[in-house]
């Protein structure tokens, strides 16, 4: 048998093979019907066997047709399948990864330490930096503005995405130095409970209230003093002393500017940070690099 069989003719065959009809056919493929039979008949001679039976009650398939027909559909598979896999790196090569992120992931240098191992494994990618405003905790993957995202966990939707953890840090409570508990060296959540809170935008669902620490409040609404988008913002109601807020510890520095202190917090789990991406993106080549990247520098590979 020869081996030299084209993946065209097995699609030809296949087509042939479902509709036992060589016109139905030829129009599925956008092929003459004549040139479809030409190419069949061409078929069986490399392979040296009859595929179909053809007589004035139609067309069959013959049992080495039918010995063919699921080795022809897996090669076919197989092909779509690699071709795919090509398109992709393909792609990627002449694309741009968008990195979407709320606030700068200072961390110990983890933005320029991820970029530096990606782009020495990828010198041809570009990766470009997208700030987003905290209106959206998926940084730019709800909308496809990102590629992947550091993002703070849970996520709306979150079944849409997946997601490889980069910090699990424990939550601090920013409040003005004036505050009565700002001299404690930590407090309780329980003390909390009456304080007026700084709380993120409706939009950001889950992750608000996991800001506000809902699931341990047993059952008590928290006072929302102000409503804050940036940290800018945060720091100016903090500074007015228009309430508190959790923080995780990586981002105290962008809090304690002046007027403003942290404090340990007991009675609360800590706060998640991640690099995020969707999930049908997964198998992109780029995004599984970059999130490589993010665990090999946060140590979690």
């Amino acid at each position: 048998m020869t081996k030299d069989v084209h993946v065209r003719d097995l699609r030809y065959f296949v087509a042939v093979a479902e509709d036992l009809h060589f016109s139905r056919a030829a129009e599925r493929l956008y092929v003459s019907q004549p040139a479809l039979s030409k190419q069949i008949r061409a078929l069986e001679r490399q392979l040296g066997v009859e595929l179909f039976r053809r007589d004035r009650h139609g067309v069959a398939l013959t049992d080495a047709g039918t010995a063919l027909l699921p080795h022809a559909r897996q090669v076919i598979d197989a092909w779509r399948e690699a071709a795919a896999a090509v398109d992709t790196v393909r792609t990627a090569r002449r694309g741009t990864l968008v990195v979407g992120m709320s606030t700068s992931p200072v961390r110990g240098g983890l933005l320029p330490a991820v970029r530096s191992r990606f782009t020495a494994a990828h010198p041809e990618a570009a990766l470009r930096l997208r700030q987003v405003t905290w209106q959206d905790p998926t940084a730019g993957l709800a909308d496809g503005s990102a590629d992947v995202a550091f993002v703070w966990l849970p996520l709306p939707a979150q079944d849409r995405y997946a997601w490889t953890v980069v910090a699990e840090e424990p939550v601090m409570v920013a409040l003005p130095d004036t505050h009565p508990l700002a001299g404690r060296a930590g407090i309780d959540f329980t003390d909390l409970l009456d304080e007026p809170f700084l709380a993120l935008p409706e939009s950001t669902g889950p992750l608000r209230d996991f800001w506000l620490a809902l699931d341990f409040r047993d059952g008590r609404a928290p006072r929302i003093g102000a409503e804050i988008a940036s940290t800018e913002e945060t720091y100016e109601a903090l500074s007015a002393g228009l309430g508190v807020c959790l923080v995780a510890t990586g981002n105290v520095p962008l809090l304690t500017l002046g007027g403003v202190t942290t404090r340990p917090v007991r009675g609360l789990p800590p706060s998640r940070y991640a690099l995020a991406w969707r999930r049908e993106d997964g198998d992109r080549a780029w995004v599984r690099a970059y999130a490589d990247a993010c665990r090999a520098v946060a140590g979690r590979t």
